[in-house]
């Protein structure tokens, strides 16, 4: 095993590298803040103005795994280079946007290059860093961007669109973008031997691309035009068949987009699985908050931003302080079981919201609470995913990790929107008849909508025990020190020969 041999400008790359993921995740919430305002600019309708967020992440989350192979068989290096160029092409052309179709091409531009970047740059770091102290520190300066850049931009995002002009939420990509570019060309040096030079598996690539689509796409629409809807379900009964077609074909060609031995290792299978609910139940509460601050309590964009910086600090903290502490000391279960539970106890907190309640009592604690819990989990879980798999499939195994989080975000948003929307209705029907008075009208019509909020953040307590249970269940690797070799790979070597490569 490699000791401190490592490539000697790893450092520096992690900064490169740590920097377009910001971006990339940035891009994620920054967008929301500026929505409205952009809606307006370019009339774009209220039926169609989900498509600002939609189109990226059906394209990010369809296209992630073959973005994750491309860096496989291209190298890392140039995929995250030409990624981070195309996307801050994508972003000028949004900021530049004269109409709707040219903001919602641009969107999904950028979720198609953020699909090729995000993998190449966790593969990146998963072979360049082959320490266990130094990866665990690696990982958690990573993890503590992937979770925290989303608060950020939700400041950012205030303070350009208060100030500027909600287009600056687009072209601020570009200078970020450049400089990754020209950092990662000039200092990244990949290690020799790590590509993997099997011809593409093209019926992999389109039954996977289509078959998330049509996922993504089956929650989103359930969250405009209800579950019955016959488009809806066709779109998760196409998903199904599409997801299980690409499995029993993954499982027949010779050299498949996702191995399953990436998936069926019950570790990583167990870490994409509980990161994926836990994002679900972690982006549906973002909007909530960010809704009851803004229309409950009447925060501007900037203030909404600021509120959330405890969450930021609770993730850096937990991160780096917590995670990578001990992350060589425990097994990985250790760290991410308790972190989704006392991530569970901060949303916990959130369902005593009501209209009156103030934000130094529940919502600041709650918020440390979150952060806390969910740096603390991310950090093993990142590293895990990519560890003990061979170099040959970094890229994939990267790409699963931020599949499960793009996928976990667009379904924790429709899905948990969808809960709080008819929690919503019931409680106005019910509660209406007894206000006579316009300003109790608006006072019932307020309560129904923090009534609804509550109602889906149960459910996202819900999501955060099951992840836990889920981790406890599942991952069974000791510390991530580079020496356990995943267990159940040993049943697999009996139908594949699975070359083992010297760290």
């Amino acid at each position: 095993m490699l000791e401190k041999s490592g490539d000697a400008n790893r450092w520096k790359a992690l900064v490169f590298i740590a920097l377009a993921q910001l971006m990339v995740v940035l891009d994620a919430t920054i967008v929301n803040i500026a929505l409205p305002s952009a809606q307006v600019d370019l009339g774009i309708s209220d039926g169609n103005r989900q498509w600002v967020v939609t189109a990226y992440a059906l394209a990010f989350g369809g296209l992630l795994l073959f973005g994750g192979r491309i860096a496989d068989l291209w190298g890392r290096k140039n995929a995250f280079v030409v990624g981070l160029i195309g996307f801050a092409g994508a972003s000028a052309l949004g900021g530049a946007a004269t109409n709707e179709a040219m903001m919602f091409g641009a969107r999904a531009l950028q979720g198609v290059f953020g699909a090729l970047l995000a993998p190449a740059a966790l593969s990146l770091l998963a072979v360049m860093f082959t320490d266990a102290k130094e990866r665990a520190k690696a990982f958690g300066i990573y993890g503590a961007i992937a979770g925290g850049g989303g608060a950020v931009g939700f400041i950012l995002g205030g303070v350009l669109t208060e100030y500027m002009d909600w287009r600056w939420t687009f072209f601020v990509n570009i200078p970020f973008a450049i400089v990754a570019a020209l950092g990662a060309y000039f200092v990244i040096r990949e290690p020799e031997g790590g590509r993997n030079r099997n011809p593409l598996d093209i019926p992999g690539v389109l039954l996977s691309t289509l078959g998330l689509v049509a996922l993504v796409y089956g929650f989103t629409r359930a969250e405009s035009n209800g579950w019955g809807d016959s488009v809806t379900v066709g779109m998760f009964v196409a998903s199904a068949v599409l997801l299980l077609a690409f499995v029993v074909t993954e499982a027949k060609v010779k050299a498949p987009l996702l191995p399953l031995r990436v998936i069926t290792d019950r570790n990583r299978g167990g870490v994409y699985l509980s990161l994926g609910i836990a994002i679900i139940a972690m982006f549906g509460t973002f909007l909530f908050l960010t809704y009851y601050l803004q229309i409950v309590k009447g925060y501007t964009p900037i203030k909404t931003g600021f509120a959330f910086l405890p969450m930021i600090v609770g993730m850096m903290v937990g991160s780096t302080q917590i995670g990578t502490r001990l992350m060589t000391r425990v097994p990985a279960r250790v760290l991410m079981g308790p972190g989704f539970l006392v991530a569970a106890v901060g949303m916990l907190l959130m369902t005593q919201l009501e209209i009156g309640s103030s934000y130094a009592s529940i919502i600041l604690p709650a918020m440390l609470l979150l952060g806390l819990g969910m740096g603390t989990a991310f950090m093993p879980a990142m590293s895990l995913a990519t560890l003990g798999v061979e170099p040959r499939d970094a890229g994939v195994a990267s790409a699963m990790v931020n599949t499960s989080q793009q996928v976990g975000g667009a379904i924790g948003t429709a899905l948990l929107n969808t809960i709080a929307a008819s929690a919503t209705t019931s409680y106005i029907a019910d509660h209406i008849g007894s206000a006579t008075s316009k300003s109790q009208q608006q006072l019932v019509a307020l309560q129904g909508q923090v009534h609804g909020y509550t109602n889906a953040i149960w459910f996202a307590v819900g999501m955060l025990v099951l992840a836990a249970v889920i981790v406890v269940t599942f991952v069974n690797a000791g510390r991530p020190d580079g020496t356990t070799v995943v267990s159940s790979e040993e049943g697999a070597e009996d139908e594949m020969p699975v070359p083992v490569v010297a760290h």
